[in-house]
Formats: structure tokens, sequence, C-alpha cells
């Protein structure tokens, strides 16, 4: 666990996410769980360890499998934004590891079978605030990455997480992306009020200016080819010949190179299909 101040810590150590721990004189506010169940139980051993109030809450940066599998096993009260809650009540009660593959962190890891969601007991449409002590804890919604995406911001600590409003060293999710909420969303992290920032990203830790401005530069370019298969009114699966060019922006190790490009390749599609004429009839290139 490193700690980004006295009170505010981080784990990027499991698969999946980025934990994020909150100290506060009232109790823990956790951001986000580790999907795997082993994970999970070493995860609140090392919470028990800390020195805190009793009470206990979860916050959730979105909807996404990754970080939302295993809160059940977090045994707390659950915050999201309206938009995830509005997710979960389309899903069905149980997740069962089958299907698609999407390139999630949570398909790489063994033996995950059946799994109880545990949805989020309190929402909120724009901003919400925990006054624990020591500082407020600020939730805002800034979609982008997906529609129920939030921030925590802790204003006297100068600490953000950002879900996957930007990722460190990993190929972005898409599929359930707004590719211009996203860039707004980036704008917004690089204005003055955010000057100072530790900026903790949902997945890798945490990340400087240049990489919020290596984000930005691709989802321009993304919006713009895609948007230009759509003027040619080009079928869903000739998505899959932006792959390489969009692979590019990133570093990808070799061990990772099929899981990213199977990531790749389900966002494009879904994320093509949901935006751009979802039910017209598909003209040949």
């Amino acid at each position: 666990m490193q700690a980004i101040t006295k009170t505010v810590m981080i784990d990027d150590g499991y698969p999946g996410v980025t934990l994020g721990v909150i100290v506060r004189s009232r109790g823990l506010i956790q951001i986000d769980a580790p999907p795997s169940p082993e994970d999970g139980r070493a995860w609140r051993a090392t919470l028990m360890n800390l020195n805190n109030g009793p009470d206990r809450v979860l916050i959730n940066m979105d909807a996404h499998p990754d970080r939302t599998l295993g809160v059940r096993a977090m045994d707390c009260t659950v915050i999201a934004h309206e938009k995830t809650a509005q997710i979960f009540r389309s899903r069905p009660t149980t997740f069962k590891a089958q299907g698609d593959e999407t390139g999630a962190e949570w398909e790489r890891i063994s033996g995950m079978g059946s799994v109880r969601w545990a949805p989020p007991e309190i929402s909120f449409a724009q901003d919400l605030t925990l006054n624990w002590g020591e500082g407020p804890v600020l939730l805002e919604h800034h979609a982008g990455p997906s529609a129920g995406a939030i921030w925590v911001i802790l204003p006297e600590e100068k600490v953000v997480f950002v879900g996957d409003t930007v990722l460190k060293g990993q190929v972005p999710f898409l599929a359930g992306a707004d590719l211009p909420s996203w860039t707004e969303s980036i704008n917004v992290l690089l204005k003055p009020s955010f000057k100072g920032y530790t900026i903790v990203c949902g997945r890798g830790g945490t990340v400087n200016a240049q990489a919020l401005r290596n984000q930005l530069e691709f989802l321009k370019y993304a919006r713009e080819r895609l948007e230009k298969m759509a003027a040619r009114h080009a079928r869903p699966e000739t998505t899959e010949k932006l792959i390489p060019s969009f692979l590019s922006y990133f570093r990808v190790p070799a061990a990772r190179q099929k899981h990213y490009t199977q990531r790749m390749r389900h966002g494009l599609l879904q994320y093509y299909i949901r935006h751009y004429h979802p039910s017209r009839s598909w003209h040949e290139d």
C-alpha cells in the first residue's frame, strides 16, 4: 500500500483496478474493490490494520465489473452515481463468468464462478459531500469513460481519484464510453483549479499532466476516425481495421498484446454500434 498523504492510501498491486482508502475519524472511505474473492479477503485484512473509526463506506467509480465484482465481500454501504445504479438495476442478480471476451481484467482471473452483485445503496445525480471529519470528501459526476463515472476529490489533501478518466499503461475501455464527454472531463483536470493535485487513475496508480494530454490526444484521434467511418456508413465490423493504429498510442507489453487487442476490438465495435446508427441497415464500403 502506498501513502499519498497521511490519511490517503492506494494499492495498485491487485489485478483489476487501483484501490483507495481515505482514513477519517468516523471510519474508512474505500474506493472500489478487487474482483477476486481471494484478493478481497487480503484487502479487507489490510484495512483492518488501519487505526480509524468504526464506520465503513465504499465508493464505486463506475459500474465496470473489474471494480464492482468484489464489492459484496467488503460488507459495507456502497455509494455510486445514479446512472451506475441504473446499470445494476438492469443486470441479473448474479454474475456468471461466461460470455463475450471484453478485455476486462477479471477475465484473466481463474475460478471466478458466480458472484452476487452488491448494488449501490446510496446514489446521487451530480455531486455529494461526505463530512466524516478532517476535511470534506467530494463526489462529482464526470462522464466519459462511462455514463456514471465519478471523481472523488479531497480539496484539503489535494488528491483526486478519477477512475478510468485516464489509465496508466493500459488500453482504455471504449464500449460504454462517450468520447466528447470524456474529452471534456480531461480538459477539466488540466485546468488551474487542479494544479498541484495528486491524480490517482483507476488503473495504474498516480499520473501526471502529460498522461492526461496523451489520453486526450488519443480520444481526439479515435473520435475523428470513428466519425469518418460513420460518415461513410461503414459496417460495424470494419472497426477491426482501426485496431493497429489505435494500439500504437500505447506501449503494449508483448504478454498483454492479445488481451489489449481484444479489449480494443470489443470496445470499438460496441461504441460504433451504440453511437452511430444502431438500427440502420448497413451499406458496403
